[in-house]
């Protein structure tokens, strides 16, 4: 097991050595979706790279203990129900199966936990009750319960933020608000009514809890009052985790979260993504103008998790044509059956293995780790050409490819989607004709074959052995 790996801790503001506080286990928190709509690609982009930081945790050995939050009320999920008059579970049920669906088509590992916001409701009115006690909140004029920050000395020591401008008395019941200006925030939010039928009988009377709370009560109650890791995306920093540090710490007496790990943002076409600007894309948007899932993962993996993902379509094409250098090359190394290199193959398996590991242990510099990667796959390429490479050898490389596949998360699964087919019997006898038109030299004929043959997918090689084909092994079908 490594001990090396170095992470940027938000905290801190540096790369520090990775140490958990158990030996061999790691407890990682990461926030998950609220369940008002259709994830979009900024969120996936921030799920991706959280599984590729448990990918990697698991390749250096480490038990990862996994909690991902449902967030399934809040103040936006409340307006949907309003809106739809439905009930809070059938609203948010919809969205959780979708976000659980898109999960599976990103290949995306599953936590060991899931929980739901709704369902630790008594968790969340003890540690509210527990604040009120120690001084840390007080019962706003409407009813509502909020955390005090000018008590907690180190509030802002994630984001930075100065507390000294805050007027006494201002706070905000809002789930959400702005990311510079602190306020008195709610933990528990009195009923009244645009809160419709969604509400909670308590001690603390009725009404329902704040969004920050229920993210402390849960890390804890499944990781322990310390957690290892606690990840999100940047837009998190200010107020949400600083908000769980602050509540959480006060509740402790001890460290909420020894390493924050966070995600940049993710631009479309250079652009913030919003549904006014016309860019704004869910997961199931892409899939339906053809784009496999498989190049979406890719390409939100590929840049640096600590760089702004500039999102364009001619990059989710040339990631569709990664994936397919991908697949296609270990679709080769199973033909291999050349001559056989010995140690400098060796060699050079081994250099990449440890260039590749060297990388990720770097704060998981995946896009150095990836170069690594496609030089090996065109050195590979080169030798088999020189029909150098020997069935035994071919099956060594495989069994790297698939190691280095454990943190990408891609090549098993397109080879298990994409296997190779037979031909319809069309496709054949387009085949044999583009043949004869060859024999006869009727090039034009030809060439419109191919053509024809390519726009279903299937790409054609002449070779000095003959005509060979493959199937395009992603979805080409663009609306």
């Amino acid at each position: 097991m490594s001990n090396e790996i170095l992470l940027f801790n938000t905290l801190t503001r540096k790369k520090e050595r990775f140490v958990p506080l158990r030996e061999g286990k790691v407890t990682l928190y990461t926030c998950g979706p609220t369940v008002y709509d259709f994830a979009h690609i900024g969120n996936f982009r921030t799920y991706v790279f959280q599984d590729m930081l448990r990918r990697w945790l698991e390749y250096r050995g480490y038990e990862v203990i996994q909690v991902m939050n449902i967030t399934d009320v809040d103040d936006k999920i409340i307006a949907g129900v309003n809106r739809e008059k439905t009930s809070l579970k059938e609203y948010t049920r919809r969205y959780e199966k979708a976000f659980f669906e898109d999960l599976e088509s990103l290949n995306i590992e599953k936590a060991e936990h899931y929980p739901r916001a709704t369902e630790h409701i008594p968790d969340m009115v003890a540690l509210i009750q527990k604040l009120l006690e120690k001084g840390y909140a007080y019962r706003g004029e409407d009813g509502s319960i909020y955390y005090d920050i000018s008590k907690f000395k180190e509030y802002g020591k994630l984001s930075k933020i100065k507390i000294q401008a805050l007027k006494p008395g201002a706070r905000v019941k809002a789930d959400h608000y702005g990311k510079e200006s602190p306020y008195d925030f709610a933990l528990w939010k009195a009923w009244d009514e645009a809160d419709g039928e969604v509400y909670w009988e308590t001690p603390l009377g009725k009404g329902r809890p704040g969004w920050h709370i229920e993210c402390s009560v849960m890390a804890m109650k499944y990781l322990g009052e310390t957690l290892d890791i606690h990840s999100g995306g940047v837009d998190l920093i200010f107020p949400h985790h600083e908000n769980e540090i602050a509540q959480s710490e006060a509740a402790t007496g001890k460290p909420f979260a020894r390493y924050w790990v966070h995600s940049e943002h993710l631009m479309v076409e250079g652009r913030r993504m919003a549904k006014s600007l016309g860019n704004f894309y869910t997961l199931r948007d892409l899939t339906a103008k053809g784009y496999d899932p498989l190049a979406v993962r890719f390409l939100l993996l590929s840049t640096h998790y600590r760089q702004q993902l500039n999102f364009t379509f001619k990059a989710l094409e040339a990631a569709e044509n990664t994936v397919e250098r991908l697949v296609t090359f270990m679709e080769r190394l199973k033909e291999a059956d050349g001559s056989g290199l010995g140690e400098p193959l060796q060699k050079l398996m081994r250099e990449t293995q440890t260039r590749f590991e060297e990388h990720m242990d770097d704060d998981l510099n995946i896009t150095e780790a990836l170069a690594v990667l496609f030089s090996f796959i065109r050195e590979v390429n080169k030798l088999m050409d020189e029909n150098k490479v020997s069935r035994s050898e071919a099956r060594e490389i495989r069994k790297l490819m698939y190691r280095f596949d454990k943190v990408l998360g891609i090549i098993e699964k397109a080879e298990k989607r994409f296997k190779k087919e037979e031909l319809p019997k069309e496709v054949l006898e387009l085949i044999q004709k583009r043949e004869e038109a060859r024999k006869a030299k009727d090039w034009k004929t030809a060439d419109e074959i191919r053509e024809k043959l390519r726009s279903m997918g299937i790409i054609l090689e002449d070779t000095p052995e003959g005509v060979k084909w493959k199937i395009r092994h992603l979805q080409k079908h663009r609306t």
